[in-house]
């Protein structure tokens, strides 16, 4: 059966926006947990464009060759621009997790608004046997609430924003996990934990 990951550049403090992130925004001050994307001479095999160092790639592009959906919060939707009408991952399908409608989904991407289960089995069906990647802060804690991360990958980028979205909100009890790989590259350092259960 496919995984549940959830990942995202993150500061040391846990944020994975700057301050006033939004429409129009982006994500706001702190867009510098992204620069690694850019920062190398090996270009991504998945996501044109991207030019990684090389322990970087071997890591991004391991992770994001599993993907086949994409499950994204309402925030991370709009904050991004709807990305423009298809995913943030290059072939993968896009659910929307929302509790309101969004008349501005496109043919290529699916809403659910009956909650974080059904949002995951929409983006399993959608995946064909790849994994399914959780987007965005309030998705990826209800996910872990409702215990359907098997993987969560931090790429922890060595700053302090002081402000701006978490990565996690509150969690009703702890969530244990067990570090499978840490791999220092320049500007991040890679860390992908299996959830404990």
């Amino acid at each position: 059966m496919s995984k549940v990951i959830t990942a995202h550049a993150v500061s040391v403090d846990g944020y994975i926006t700057g301050r006033d992130p939004g429409a129009g925004r982006g994500l706001g001050d702190g867009t510098s947990l992204f620069d690694w994307y850019f920062d190398g001479d090996t270009p991504s095999r998945v996501f044109g464009g991207f030019k990684l160092s090389g322990p970087s790639a071997r890591v991004f592009d391991a992770l994001a060759g599993r993907v086949g959906a994409a499950v994204v919060g309402r925030n991370t939707y709009e904050d991004s621009e709807h990305f423009g009408g298809g995913s943030p991952h290059p072939t993968a399908a896009l659910v929307l997790l929302s509790h309101r409608a969004a008349p501005e989904i496109t043919d290529r991407q699916t809403l659910v608004t009956t909650g974080v289960h059904d949002a995951v089995a929409a983006a399993r069906r959608a995946a064909a046997g790849k994994d399914v990647f959780v987007m965005g802060g309030g998705a990826a804690t209800e996910a872990l609430k409702a215990g359907l991360v098997d993987e969560v990958v931090l790429h922890q980028v060595p700053i302090l924003l002081g402000g701006g979205r978490r990565f996690f909100r509150e969690l009703p009890e702890h969530v244990r996990l067990n570090l499978l790989e840490a791999v220092p590259a320049p500007g991040v350092t890679h860390l992908r934990y299996e959830v404990t259960r």
